[in-house]
Order: C-alpha cells, then sequence, then structure tokens
C-alpha cells in the first residue's frame, strides 16, 4: 500500500458546471460524472484541500471513482482507453521502434504504421484525458484563491499547506500542457483566471504554450517544497526542475529555438542539489515494491499505482500484462494472466548487440522470432519482460486475483538526467567531458554489475551513442518518440524501422507527424482551434 492515500473525491457540482463551460472541455464535448456537491460544502472541510489535490494527482493513475467499468472521470469514451499514462505511453511508445502491438482495438495499430487521423478515437482520448486533467488544476486552483480562503475564513498552518498545494496543482498543469505542446502543438490555453462563463476559448500556438509552462514553472518554484522533502508521490522543486529541463531540451523543437544550455543549468541542479541516487540493481525500478525497495530514491516523480486502490486497466497494469503471452508464465510477472499485445522491433534489439551481460536487456525469446511477419501475432517479435508485479522476493504484489498491479511509473528518474546532461554536452551546451563519461559509466556499472562495460569517452558519434543509450536505458517508460523526433529520427528517412510506414521493413513518413491532430471533433465545436498542417 503507498504512503500516499488517494482519497478520490466526487466532483462537485459547481466543478461539473465549469468543468462542462470552459477550457478545452468545450472543444471535446465532454463532462466529468460525480455526486453533487457545492464548492462552499465541500471546502469547509479544512481536509478537503489536501483531498482534492490528491484527485489531481490520482488522475495521472485513475480513470473514475470506482475502477473499470465505474463511474468514468470523462464520458463519451471507453474508460479503460481513457487512462492517462496508458495513452501517453501509447503515443510514445507505439509510434516508435521499441514497441508494437497485437491487437485490432479499432485504430491501435495506426500507431505503428504513422497513418492515424484527426478522427481517431485514441487521439481523441489523449486530447480529453488531457483537458480533463487541465480543468480540474484549474477548477482548485479557483477554489484556492486568497479571496476564496478570506471568505471560508481559513487561517493559520492549514493556509501556509494551501500555499504549497496551489504549486503543486501549477505543476501538474504545467506537466499536463507540456504533454499537450509535445503531442499536439497548439490547444487552447485556460487558466484559472479565465471566464466560468460558457464560451469558445480562443486557439494558443505552440510557442504561447511553451512561454506559459515556462513562467509558470519559474512562478511556482519559491512555493514548491525543497528537493527530497515532501511526501513520496508529491512533487518538489526537483520535479519543477526537472521539467523544465525537458521542456528547454526540446525547445529547438517546439519554437525553433536551441535552450541545451539552459536546460544544462536545471540537469545540474537536479544533480547536484538533491540527493537522489541511482538504484544498484536496474531491475528493482520495475517491481511491485519499488516504492520502499530503494528505486524510490531514483525517482524525482512517480505516479503511484496500488493493486487494492488504483484499479484500472490502464498505466502498469496495462504495462505487465499487455507484453506477457506465448510460452510467458504470467505468475512469474504477479498477475492471473498475459494479454499478449506488447512485442518490440528488432530495430530495438539490435541496440542491445555485443551487449549480453547488460541487464536492461530483456527480452523473452522462446517461440518468439526475432522479425515480425504479422504485426497481429504476439509471437512474431520478441517480447520485453521489464515490469513484473512482484516484490524484490518474488512475492506478487497485494491483489490477490492478480488482475492489478503495484508498480508505480516513474515519470522523472535521476538516469534520465545523467543522460540529458551527456546530450547537452554531446551538443556543445557545456559540461565536461569527464563529467558525461562519468554519467555514463554510472549507469553502466548498474548495468552491468561491474566496470566491464565501462566507456572511457565518448565515441566520435556522440549523439548517436546517447540516443542508445536512452533507448537501453529508458526504453518502454514513455520517452522514445519525443526523443526521436529531438534528434531528426522520427519521421522521414532517417531511421526506418520494422513496419514503420506500414511496410515490414520500414518506410519513411511524412515530417507533419511529429505532432498530432487537433481531433477533428474537438475542431467542430470550438472552430477557433486550428488543426495541425497535414491533418
Amino acid at each position: 500500500m503507498k504512503n500516499l492515500k488517494f482519497k478520490l473525491l466526487s466532483l462537485a457540482s459547481v466543478f461539473v458546471l465549469a468543468l462542462i463551460s470552459t477550457s478545452c472541455v468545450d472543444e471535446l464535448s465532454t463532462e466529468p460524472e460525480g455526486t453533487q456537491q457545492t464548492a462552499e460544502e465541500l471546502f469547509q472541510d479544512p481536509a478537503s484541500y489536501k483531498q482534492f489535490l490528491a484527485k489531481l494527482y490520482a488522475g495521472l493513475a485513475t480513470t473514475g471513482q470506482q475502477g473499470p467499468a465505474g463511474s468514468g472521470d470523462v464520458a463519451g469514451i471507453d474508460e479503460g482507453f481513457s487512462q492517462y499514462i496508458r495513452n501517453y505511453w501509447n503515443f510514445q511508445e507505439l509510434t516508435t521502434d521499441e514497441a508494437i502491438i497485437a491487437w485490432n482495438d479499432a485504430t491501435i495499430k495506426d500507431f505503428h504504421w504513422h497513418t492515424w487521423t484527426a478522427s481517431d478515437g485514441f487521439v481523441k482520448a489523449t486530447y480529453y484525458r488531457l483537458a480533463f486533467q487541465v480543468t480540474n488544476c484549474n477548477e482548485y486552483l479557483r477554489q484556492t484563491t486568497d479571496e476564496k480562503l478570506d471568505a471560508r475564513g481559513i487561517t493559520g498552518a492549514i493556509r501556509d499547506e494551501i500555499k504549497i498545494y496551489r504549486a503543486e496543482a501549477r505543476f501538474l498543469r504545467a506537466m499536463s500542457y507540456w504533454h499537450i505542446i509535445d503531442l499536439f502543438g497548439g490547444a487552447s490555453l485556460e487558466t484559472e483566471n479565465s471566464s466560468t462563463e460558457f464560451h469558445l476559448p480562443d486557439y494558443a500556438n505552440r510557442a504561447e504554450l511553451f512561454a506559459f509552462v515556462e513562467q509558470e514553472l519559474t512562478d511556482m518554484e519559491a512555493d514548491l517544497m525543497a528537493p527530497n522533502s515532501n511526501e513520496q508521490f508529491r512533487v518538489d522543486k526537483a520535479a519543477a526542475w526537472m521539467l523544465k529541463a525537458k521542456l528547454l531540451m526540446n525547445a529547438q523543437v517546439y519554437v525553433g529555438t536551441d535552450r541545451y544550455a539552459d536546460a544544462l543549468i536545471y540537469i545540474n541542479k537536479v544533480i547536484t542539489e538533491t540527493s537522489y541516487s541511482i538504484n544498484p540493481n536496474y531491475r528493482n525500478l520495475f517491481l511491485a515494491d519499488n516504492d520502499t525497495n530503494g528505486a524510490q530514491n531514483e525517482f524525482i516523480f512517480a505516479v503511484a499505482f496500488d493493486g487494492l486502490h488504483t484499479k484500472t486497466y490502464g498505466g502498469t497494469t496495462y504495462l505487465t500484462h499487455a507484453p506477457v503471452g506465448g510460452s510467458m508464465t504470467a505468475s512469474n510477472f504477479g498477475i492471473n494472466g498475459g494479454w499478449a499485445g506488447l512485442r518490440t522491433t528488432s530495430a530495438f534489439v539490435s541496440k542491445f548487440n555485443g551487449m549480453d551481460n547488460d541487464s536492461r536487456k530483456q527480452f523473452y525469446t522462446s517461440g518468439q522470432t526475432l522479425e515480425i511477419a504479422n504485426v497481429g501475432t504476439f509471437t512474431d517479435g520478441y517480447a520485453i519482460s521489464k515490469w513484473k508485479n512482484v516484490d524484490i522476493n518474488g512475492v506478487q504484489g497485494s491483489d490477490a486475483a492478480g488482475d492489478f498491479v503495484d508498480i508505480d511509473f516513474p515519470v522523472f528518474r535521476l538516469a534520465d538526467a545523467y543522460l540529458m546532461y551527456v546530450e547537452c554536452f554531446a551538443r556543445g551546451a557545456g559540461g565536461s567531458a569527464s563529467t558525461a563519461v562519468g554519467y555514463i559509466n554510472a549507469l553502466r556499472e548498474r548495468a552491468y554489475g561491474n566496470t566491464s562495460g565501462n566507456i572511457s569517452s565518448l565515441p566520435s558519434d556522440a549523439l548517436q551513442f546517447v540516443l542508445d543509450e536512452r533507448a537501453r536505458e529508458l526504453h518502454w517508460e514513455g520517452h522514445r518518440r519525443t526523443d526521436l523526433i529531438r534528434f531528426g529520427k522520427f519521421t522521414g528517412s532517417s531511421y526506418v524501422w520494422p513496419w514503420k510506414g506500414n511496410v515490414p521493413n520500414g518506410a519513411p513518413t511524412p515530417s507533419y507527424r511529429n505532432v498530432f491532430p487537433i481531433p477533428q471533433d474537438a475542431i467542430n465545436v470550438n472552430p477557433k482551434l486550428i488543426q495541425n498542417t497535414g491533418y
């Protein structure tokens, strides 16, 4: 059971009115579902401020108030398709060389083939979920202004706590806006200061959203808790530094400006002004007890999953069940059965050529072929056994039935910051060669258990090296698409992999697919939105 209990609140009726009349939710024609209670009734209890903050965090893990087939947060779409991490992971991984899926669920295979459209149900589901998360954060910020707190007589220590809660809500909103920037480019920009009367929000382009998120991360930093001082699963200054570094690392893609040197400032803060540490066992990072087995000391921010309290067919439950099939034994993964869906491509497998002793190499090959002749056949392609719902002693997670898992999902971890430093150095943004090599070797020594995989210097093609090292270290953690775009290898012909472009050996795809379309349904509702080129 996780240290931070997510007490999911039924949204107040005033929130229902706000959510269906403002922000991106106008464009999506979605609505939250919940019991009827006014905001004033809800927030009379000082404890409710933290409880609703927990709801904002839980928005990254759950799909509604009751779990699968319950009361979904977003109406109008299948609840199983609406989970935040599952949707984001599909966008980031199924579109790349790292993951491929056997299922025929609607248009899911279009992700591999780079043939998605503006009417794609998965594109809509992701857009809806991001909008819902932003809107909830906005409403929380509306309900915690000084004016609201004064009117309710909220004073003393709880008032000081709420100031921190507000900063965390701003972080969560900034992270969702970053995901919107990365996936969709532009969108509506709505905040707690936007009108709560029905209106069609104006369109904000990618540069405008970028500027907003950068400024938000600057403004909120002072109110966040110091690094390593907050409750587990809540963010602090280090998480804000990491998110800002991520934003700035991709500035060339987002706004056409090289900001690697600026990113390096925040990467260094994450590494040197915190007490995060590299866990000595790579595989412990992805086990059911990764909140207590030492892995948590590497996690700058993680989304909590609990087999008893965050029941969802998304998140790490999806990442544990879906890759199990063929001759794989489900009980070895702490689950009651595999879903025979996710595998990887030979292009990713080749990243480990000559690296047999690297513990990050977790391919299940028995009965599986290296090459994928038929995308719909699970045994075509190697399986990946990275996520396991067992603890370090092999004991299954808390859900005795084996349906839902306890594995937390690391959004940001220290190893990523190390590799970001190396990339910035390789791009000439500063830093030192010896430090960059040291960070690579710290991860290699963890992976090999000794120094046999260490390097003495970065190779001549340092950028390709760090891109491949990021794949080895961070695969299936939701980074790959963004990385490939930043390195100019996601679309076009500079890098192809099996089934890219719906061709067995891979084919170039057009550059406009570096961003996804804004759902046509959203544009139909709000004509102020501007569709991305090519769609």
